[in-house]
């Protein structure tokens, strides 16, 4: 599992079972500390469950960024009911990074 995918399902899973947001440990990987938008999707039983995400970052970096949409994708998305504790082993993660937008003509 992809370093990414591995912090948003932990960050889901403390966020449904404990109610806290994980630390970001801030020696994970080098792509965790740059800044840029993340995407953060779930599925289960292969239909979209949630997705949340930033264009731009709005956090320090794509650790920080990933915890937060991960949970807000769990949590926030209005076209879903919040993720519960039962459903938890049935989710599918995905985790895009986004590169710095390009202006087009």
């Amino acid at each position: 599992m992809h370093p990414l995918v591995a912090l948003a399902k932990k960050s889901i899973e403390t966020y449904i079972r404990e109610g806290k947001i994980i630390p970001f440990s801030e020696n994970l990987t080098p792509e965790m500390s740059e800044k840029a938008g993340v995407f953060v999707c779930l599925k289960k039983h292969g239909q979209l469950r949630g997705c949340i995400g930033t264009f731009m970052p709005t956090n320090e970096c794509v650790g920080i960024e990933t915890i937060m949409n991960a949970i807000a994708a769990a949590t926030k998305d209005y076209r879903f009911n919040p993720v519960e504790d039962h459903e938890l082993d049935d989710l599918d993660y995905s985790v895009d990074v986004l590169s710095c937008p390009e202006k087009v003509s």
